[in-house]
């Protein structure tokens, strides 16, 4: 394994060492595909170091490759959202 490869994958367990086993069990058990909708929260579990983001349209993203926030409790998030931070890019003008 080359040394990203086992950054993001420390990186990454480091996500899931913050979850409870019931959100550790969801979150493992899907690769199947999760709707975010326009302004739903989400952490890449590949590249989590780019921080918390929110969706800006419909998107559909596999379950076990990114972390939705509705995924976790609110105190798990909160710890996430410490650890990474967030990068929101900003909303375009209409």
């Amino acid at each position: 394994m080359n040394t990203h490869k086992k950054s993001e994958q420390e990186t990454r367990n480091q996500i899931l060492s913050l979850l409870s086993d019931d959100e550790r069990a969801r979150v493992s058990a899907g690769e199947d595909k999760v709707g975010l909708a326009d302004g739903d929260e989400y952490i890449d579990l590949a590249a989590p170091d780019n921080g918390v983001r929110r969706v800006h349209m419909a998107m559909q993203l596999t379950l076990g490759k990114v972390l939705p926030r509705r995924a976790v409790s609110a105190a798990t998030w909160a710890k996430i959202s410490a650890r990474f931070g967030t990068r929101f890019a900003p909303k375009a003008a209409t």
